[in-house]
């Protein structure tokens, strides 16, 4: 199935939780589901009976099963771009020391993520389909990191063109990314490499 990345476009910056909700029980035992089955098993009436819930509660709640699976990765992502946000709110002028605390917070949530792990994982290779909504979309992990650090910029005296900070920021989020999607390291050791690469590509 296509449907799920034809609309990823539309998709809006995560917003802070709301209590926990039947919507948001649902995208939990979703997230489940796909850990264990992979996402091409996930049914919406395999979700209302594990949800213990009528099928029209799912459709009620989430819609359709594109819409399921996009609130299944904005559900994660929140949790993602939540450190990358605290490590630049620290309040200090420390680029580096911000970029390193990001790095590493987002490779330790990482490392335990169930939904994450589905989607890489080899053995669910027709679950690809999520795949972009991390990757290489504009609106994935990728896309909402480059655009909070952007943010944060003014504060700190980089010594680069707008062109070429956005140039660093971008190369610096696919590494950290690829490491999420493959570790090559423990969390630690992924995050001073790459503050020290961040170090040198900006000049600090």
């Amino acid at each position: 199935m296509t449907e799920t990345t034809e609309d990823t476009a539309e998709l809006a910056l995560p917003r802070p939780r709301r209590p926990r909700s039947t919507r948001d029980r649902l995208i939990d035992t979703a997230v489940a589901l796909t850990a264990e089955q992979g996402w091409s098993a996930v049914t919406m009436a395999k979700l209302a009976d594990a949800a213990q819930v009528s099928r029209q509660t799912v459709y009620n709640e989430i819609g359709t099963r594109a819409e399921l699976a996009e609130a299944m990765i904005l559900h994660e992502l929140e949790q993602f771009l939540a450190c990358v946000t605290e490590a630049f709110e620290g309040g200090d002028d420390d680029l580096l020391g911000a970029i390193r605390q990001a790095s590493y917070a987002v490779l330790l949530r990482a490392q335990d993520n169930r939904l994450l792990h589905a989607i890489v994982s080899a053995t669910h290779g027709a679950d690809t389909e999520l795949l972009p909504f991390l990757t290489s979309h504009s609106h994935g992990l990728l896309g909402f990191s480059t655009a909070i650090i952007r943010e944060h910029l003014d504060r700190f005296d980089l010594r680069l063109t707008p062109e070429e900070a956005e140039t660093a920021i971008d190369s610096v989020v696919r590494i950290v990314l690829s490491h999420v999607m493959q570790p090559g390291g423990s969390p630690e050791e992924i995050a001073d490499d790459i503050a020290w690469l961040a170090g040198r590509v900006l000049h600090l």
